[in-house]
């Protein structure tokens, strides 16, 4: 009897490394990214299956086009085609929305996009008098 070796180059029985991408890749779709980047680490067929389109599509916003839209007007794409794992990661950066005074970025547990508005950009409708709104900055303030 020979022993058999797996694609990890360990003689022996088999393991996880041996499961079909696609198998991975439908359990990864029921992680959050956190988890699916640690089991990206273990081996390369892990690897691999953390970087289907399929695993990272289901894990973006609906409109993830309309916002990599915006994001994307500004700068120089040089028409290069991203993955989904690399539009997930780009939203989940503080991008700049609406000129500077506004931010989006995509929480990476639970896949919300979050909006931070600075105070600068508030207004209160029906009280645009000096007497009611004024920006005082303070040294607690960012």
């Amino acid at each position: 009897m020979g022993a058999e070796v797996s694609r990890e180059g360990i003689s022996g029985e088999t393991g996880l490394g041996d499961l079909p991408e696609g198998c991975l890749a439908e359990i990864m779709l029921r992680l959050e990214p956190p988890e699916i980047c640690r089991l990206a680490r273990l081996c390369r067929t892990f690897r691999g299956a953390a970087s289907a389109d399929l695993v990272w599509e289901a894990k973006l916003p609906g409109n993830y086009r309309y916002l990599l839209g915006k994001l994307l007007e500004n700068e120089n794409s040089r028409g290069r085609k991203l993955s989904k794992k690399e539009i997930f990661a780009l939203l989940c950066r503080r991008n700049a929305f609406n000129g500077s005074n506004t931010e989006f970025f995509l929480e990476k547990n639970r896949c919300l996009i979050c909006i931070s508005i600075s105070s600068k950009e508030l207004l209160i409708t029906g009280i645009n008098d000096r007497r009611h709104w004024n920006f005082i900055p303070t040294p607690e303030s960012r």
